[in-house]
């Protein structure tokens, strides 16, 4: 069963693009798990590796907010003044429960990263980041599915 999953090249693609999505570099990964259940893949798995790829490239970023410095995040990574602001306004907002939201477009990976400037706890923010990319690939496979049905 195991040899049976790791030769599905998909899942290898779905989980790195879900990783390089989450690390402030401007791609979707929303269309590759939308193409593998029109394809076939197993929701559950799908899901699960988008999921896990997608927090752990959120991760990176948020251990970047904690050593990277300004020349990296805005150099670099080109994350604008705004950008971070913008972030610091949603943390100001609504605390440190604005990571759930980590997973929206243009502020979420900022999110991260100014999570990890502020030193925010890696538990709480495990917690919101992991279960709020989790509710958006679920919501994304369910409503594939539905159509699909």
């Amino acid at each position: 069963m195991l040899h049976d999953w790791l030769n599905q090249p998909g899942y290898a693609s779905l989980f790195f693009m879900s990783f390089l999505a989450s690390t402030l570099i401007p791609l979707g990964s929303e269309w590759l798990l939308v193409m593998m259940l029109a394809g076939g893949y197993d929701p559950l798995s799908s899901v699960a590796i988008a999921t896990v790829g997608n927090y752990l490239g959120g991760v990176v970023t948020y251990l970047i907010g904690i050593g990277g410095g300004s020349w990296l995040i805005e150099k670099v990574l080109r994350v604008s003044p705004q950008q971070q602001e913008r972030a610091r306004q949603y943390y100001r907002r609504y605390g440190a429960f604005s990571l759930f939201f980590s997973w929206l477009p243009i502020v979420g990976d900022p999110l991260c990263l100014v999570g990890g400037m502020l030193r925010v706890n890696f538990g709480l923010f495990t917690l919101l980041v992991a279960s709020g990319k989790l509710v958006r690939y679920a919501v994304t496979a369910w409503i594939t599915l539905a159509a699909a049905g």
